[in-house]
């Protein structure tokens, strides 16, 4: 029994005493130039992303490389131009390189130094089967599969792009009118002659963009068959509250470039306690010919972009129990009340009327009537 007893003892005082752990990492320096992205060989852009590299737990905003001069180069001596379309991002117009020729990438940064990659062969890139979702009891996981018949693509890469249709929790027929001298609300109005709800602010849309690495091998089955658990939705999300969609885009890569992200998703996405890998160095095919010395981090792949779209609506998962949290507050149609009560909310409607007169009326978080504030009214052009 006292042998039970000390036991039990070390075991609250090994979960009690549980910190999160960052492994000390010598870093060799910052600053070195960061390439993300890949030649597209087929109808959609090729994008390439210069950034510079910062210490492992600096949480400061992202340092982009800007006015760089990036091509494409065959070795055939064909030469395409990447446009600065954004912060650091270039890109160009469709290519269609030509599947029997070797492509790199070539950079040279405003300061003057000339980075490339190896000359890499076009992969070419399997169509996505079909994406699939499984409904659990702790939400959806969504799947991407694919096969190659031929059995050479074996080493495979996902981005995805989550868009969802969500809904204020409130409709809203009031507005405030304010006090020309204060500016501080002292009344309410209605915010359509025919007092009907404002449709506007109450239907919006939200898109993301797949953040992690993701990424699957067939090398080691028989034939070269993915079924790949991309992602998560946690149960009542926001995401399955109207409609969501997925539009999946799919990379063939070879083994290096495997091997790469295989290496950068252990010291990217898997650092923060004891059982964690070390970070480790990354194998990458691009070098800095101004200095050789000088380390460069990234991988530039040359494949076709499979890509492919579902939607799932709310109806599809009974039970889904979304939640807005959003409550309502009854508030007194004076400017006291208002001042006091709902100068951080935002009204709703109408409660209690003397004649013409409202009362008082309902209001609510901004985020609960006005949708805009966190997503957009646009109608995306592939919404049903």
């Amino acid at each position: 029994m006292k042998k039970i007893f000390i036991s039990i003892i070390f075991l609250v005082a090994i979960y009690s005493c549980k910190e999160k752990y960052l492994p000390k990492v010598q870093s060799s320096g910052t600053g070195y130039l960061v390439v993300e992205g890949f030649i597209n060989s087929g109808s959609g852009p090729s994008t390439i992303t210069l950034t510079r590299s910062t210490k492992v737990y600096d949480q400061s905003n992202i340092v982009y490389e800007r006015n760089a001069l990036v091509n494409i180069e065959g070795e055939n001596q064909e030469k395409f131009s990447l446009i600065e379309v954004s912060d650091g991002t270039y890109s160009s117009a469709s290519l269609n390189l030509n599947t029997n020729e070797k492509y790199r990438i070539h950079i040279t940064t405003q300061d003057g130094k000339e980075y490339v990659s190896d000359f890499e062969e076009v992969k070419f890139t399997p169509p996505i089967d079909s994406i699939s979702w499984l409904r659990n009891n702790d939400g959806i996981t969504i799947y991407a599969n694919s096969h190659d018949q031929q059995n050479n693509t074996k080493y495979y890469r996902w981005d995805y792009e989550e868009t969802w249709e969500f809904h204020s929790a409130f409709m809203s027929t009031l507005e405030y009118t304010f006090d020309p001298v204060t500016g501080q609300p002292n009344g309410i109005d209605y915010r359509n002659a025919d007092h009907q709800p404002d449709t506007t602010i109450y239907k919006c849309w939200k898109t993301t963009f797949s953040t992690n690495i993701n990424i699957a091998s067939s090398e080691k089955l028989s034939s070269d068959v993915i079924y790949f658990p991309l992602l998560e939705i946690p149960q009542g999300d926001e995401k399955l509250s109207v409609l969501y969609s997925i539009k999946i885009k799919q990379y063939s890569l070879n083994q290096s470039a495997y091997l790469f992200y295989e290496a950068m998703k252990k010291n990217t996405e898997g650092l923060g306690t004891i059982f964690d890998p070390l970070p480790t160095t990354l194998p990458g095919n691009i070098h800095c010919i101004t200095n050789p010395s000088e380390p460069v981090v990234g991988y530039v792949n040359i494949s076709e972009e499979q890509d492919k779209r579902i939607f799932i609506s709310n109806a599809e998962v009974p039970g889904w129990n979304y939640d807005s949290g959003c409550q309502l507050v009854l508030i007194d149609n004076n400017p006291d009340s208002i001042v006091k009560y709902g100068s951080n909310l935002t009204p709703t409607f109408p409660n209690e009327f003397r004649g013409l007169l409202i009362i008082n009326f309902y209001a609510s978080g901004p985020t609960c009537v006005d949708c805009t504030l966190s997503g957009t009214n646009a109608k995306p052009p592939f919404w049903p």
